[in-house]
């Protein structure tokens, strides 16, 4: 039977296993109510596209998911280059009072959103010997999701399809892979596109899921919030009782022994 070990973040424990984005929201109004039905505990932010007090004449995204009550996630989406990553960590570093945890993603193109492995490999090398904890984005190879725990990342995220793509797990055996040698937590993040994805991913023993797009793009945002927190719990409940092997044959489910004959 798999062990119910908490989530622990950077030395931090948290409930809950769905982290979502700020992103893509009509408004702050109602990225506040997606979050808080989503249950989560660590909400992304994207530094390059999100006010969080650069601009004192803006709507600041930190007065409706205060630091007090969520744990800030920067994230570098938008970044391309390994200096281009680091260089915002450090300002999301200042921005927040010397804080230190981040999401680490590097872009190799603007079609696909794939992550540079190499680059990321770079900046997350830089990030680490910096006094970053790094939660870092890749793809689903489980060679390079080995090579960055190594590095002293605090979690890896491997990707389920592209970004956006709302294609759910395409490689589930990978996936699998990396959580079986896995030595840091392991959270798929992009391309879930609905609950059953979300349950999937946890069902296969991932620590957790992030999302954005998948809630945000929902026709109901907050129902969707409240659907992917259920099917996470699920996911994990589903995980931890250990599910039948499959069989090409039937089963009956009562015994037949003992049956009163014609």
């Amino acid at each position: 039977m798999p062990e119910d070990r908490p989530l622990v973040i950077a030395g931090t424990t948290y409930r809950s296993r769905l982290l979502t984005g700020t992103g893509k929201y009509r408004d702050l109004e109602q990225t506040r109510k997606a979050t808080e039905a989503a249950g989560a505990e660590i909400v992304t932010v994207a530094i390059r596209r999100s006010n969080i007090g650069q601009d004192p004449d803006e709507p600041n995204l930190l007065d409706v998911l205060p630091p007090d009550r969520y744990t800030i996630l920067p994230n570098t989406a938008g970044c391309y280059s390994a200096d281009e990553a680091v260089r915002t960590c450090r300002l999301a570093r200042e921005l927040l009072d010397g804080h230190t945890l981040v999401k680490l993603e590097v872009l190799g193109d603007e079609k696909t959103l794939f992550p540079d492995v190499p680059e990321t490999l770079k900046a997350a090398e830089i990030l680490v010997r910096d006094g970053f904890d790094v939660m870092v984005y890749t793809n689903d190879d489980p060679i390079v999701a080995r090579r960055l725990a190594e590095m002293g990342c605090c979690a890896v995220m491997p990707l389920a399809a592209p970004i956006g793509s709302g294609l759910g797990i395409q490689n589930r055996w990978n996936i699998l892979s990396i959580v079986e040698d896995a030595t840091v937590p392991i959270l798929v993040d992009a391309g879930v596109g609905t609950a059953s994805d979300a349950a999937v991913a946890m069902e296969l023993g991932c620590d957790g899921v992030l999302m954005n797009t998948a809630i945000a793009g929902a026709k109901d945002p907050v129902r969707m919030a409240r659907a992917m927190r259920l099917a996470i719990e699920a996911g994990r409940e589903a995980f931890l009782a250990g599910r039948i092997p499959r069989k090409r044959f039937a089963s009956a489910s009562s015994p037949v022994d003992g049956l009163i004959g014609p």
